[in-house]
């Protein structure tokens, strides 16, 4: 008898409502981009027309054991090679697990310090020049 599969799979509008049900979680600009915040910091956006989700981790580590995990619907980018994040199809992707990673991540960015607004730091580069 075949082993049950887990669902695949996970919608855009689901995925919204679990990262905006997180606290202090709100939908900002990150790098220019329509992303998740939480605290002034990234923690995730949407890309390739909404078929993908990049989501932040805390570590490269934790990257590579999804990708073992499940390579169907985590991988990464040359773009994201040395950047503690992953990409994840949303049409391969379990909902039990997405929604377990997502909470993780969240609960790493939330022991972050918040993040110093872009024109504070911009500002403090040119005091320190002048």
């Amino acid at each position: 008898m075949p082993k049950p599969t887990k669902p695949r799979g996970v919608a855009v509008p689901a995925i919204r409502r679990l990262l905006l049900d997180l606290p202090n979680v709100v939908e900002g600009r990150y790098y220019g981009m329509p992303s998740f915040l939480l605290n002034g910091r990234f923690l995730a956006r949407f890309r390739d027309g909404g078929t993908v989700l990049v989501l932040q981790l805390a570590t490269i580590a934790d990257r590579d054991t999804l990708m073992d995990l499940d390579a169907e619907a985590f991988f990464f980018t040359e773009h994201y090679r040395n950047y503690p994040a992953v990409l994840v199809r949303l049409d391969a992707v379990p909902p039990s697990l997405l929604t377990d990673v997502i909470t993780d991540a969240w609960r790493h960015v939330s022991t972050l310090p918040p993040a110093r607004s872009r024109k504070q730091t911009t500002k403090k580069r040119r005091r320190r020049k002048g």
